[in-house]
């Protein structure tokens, strides 16, 4: 495999993971890069039941120049348990945001990261208390809370009525309560660059010895050998059985064998890269999958990165499921509209089904 960036989930206190420090992260609300160009409330709705997508992830992956110091990308997810569709990622979206160096958010010298944190920077826009995407929407009561959606609203009031018609309720005085069937658990990514090095003499041999046996074995059913069979064990016959039957074997032995090496990894980072597929692509979606060019530019779209299965442990949603979501962005990662700070870019969804479902 190519060299690589991994992505592994680490506890932080949430107020290191705000705007003010460009997180990588996973689940909590999503720390806004442009803050006043926000996605729209109707653009994070799920196309299927009409219910607002959750917020999944974000990756802080910068160009390092001038146009694009700044960047990021998000990932939601629709948690409806029916809007999930087998190889499908029309329940996902991602978007992109970016800023120069240069801008009326950040300061250009990089944040501290020593001592105590410092409160996140404020955004201008309302925002929904429950989730932390646009929250046009406020208490009719109180008028001093936001919501995206009357469905986070309706969530959020056991909480919120204990003190909506107190004399003194604010914002500023609630209690951030945790919904969890609204935001996901917080979890810090920490991306670390892959050692390409190649595998122990161990691993090698080991490999080496069972594609050897496996051979053997195959070439013995092709004579028709059966008095050489019985010398083999049961247990080995049933093992080789099994793997002859497996679901994409080339292309899941692959992926099994590069998450083993660090089996704790939840993100894949290789801009221009290429997805770790969990089954065959061909099999998967009829033919490789089709990537539309930039919808602004026209550019070809490249893979960025691919969020792993491990991360579904980190969520404690069992509605969700995925073999892989590999996320493709804009190569040139163009000009966003002045009168947008977001731009949807491209996922793919791809899953392991068995054969006898197929």
């Amino acid at each position: 495999m190519d060299d690589i960036d991994l992505g592994f989930a680490e506890e932080r206190d949430s107020v290191w993971l705000t705007n003010r420090y460009f997180p990588s992260k996973v689940g909590g609300k999503p720390a806004w890069l442009d803050l006043d160009k926000l996605p729209s409330n109707k653009e994070l709705l799920c196309d299927k039941c009409q219910l607002p997508k959750a917020f999944l992830c974000q990756i802080y992956a910068p160009f390092e120049d001038e146009h694009n110091f700044h960047r990021t990308i998000y990932v939601f997810v629709c948690r409806t348990p029916n809007c999930q569709e087998t190889n499908s990622a029309r329940y996902l979206s991602a978007y992109r945001s970016q800023l120069p160096r240069k801008n009326s958010y950040y300061s250009e010298e990089p944040p501290i990261e020593e001592g105590n944190a410092l409160p996140e920077i404020n955004i201008a826009k309302k925002l929904c208390f429950a989730c932390g995407c646009l929250g046009p929407l406020a208490c009719s009561r109180c008028r001093n809370m936001n919501y995206c959606s009357a469905s986070h609203q309706r969530a959020h009031w056991p909480h919120h009525k204990k003190v909506c018609t107190s004399e003194n309720n604010s914002s500023s005085e609630n209690i951030d309560v945790i919904l969890p069937n609204i935001r996901f658990p917080e979890w810090e990514i920490v991306v670390e660059a892959n050692d390409p090095d190649e595998k122990s003499t161990t691993q090698k041999d080991e490999e080496s010895m069972e594609e050897s046996r496996l051979k053997e074995y195959q070439d013995l059913v092709a004579a028709g050998n059966a008095g050489t069979l019985k010398d083999i064990p049961d247990a080995e016959l049933d093992k080789y059985i099994t793997k002859s039957e497996a679901v994409d074997d080339k292309f899941f032995r692959k992926f099994k064998k590069e998450v083993s090496k660090d089996p704790d990894q939840i993100l894949r980072y290789k801009r221009g890269g290429n997805p770790l597929w969990i089954a065959n692509v061909e099999q998967t979606f009829g033919q490789n999958p089709e990537i539309p060019n930039c919808e602004l530019c026209d550019s070809v779209r490249r893979f960025e990165f691919q969020v792993m299965p491990q991360m579904l442990n980190l969520l404690k949603d069992d509605h969700l499921d995925w073999g892989v979501l590999a996320v493709y962005a804009c190569s040139k990662s163009c000009n966003i509209p002045a009168d947008k700070g977001y731009v949807a870019e491209y996922v793919v969804k791809q899953d392991i089904i068995s054969n006898e479902s197929k």
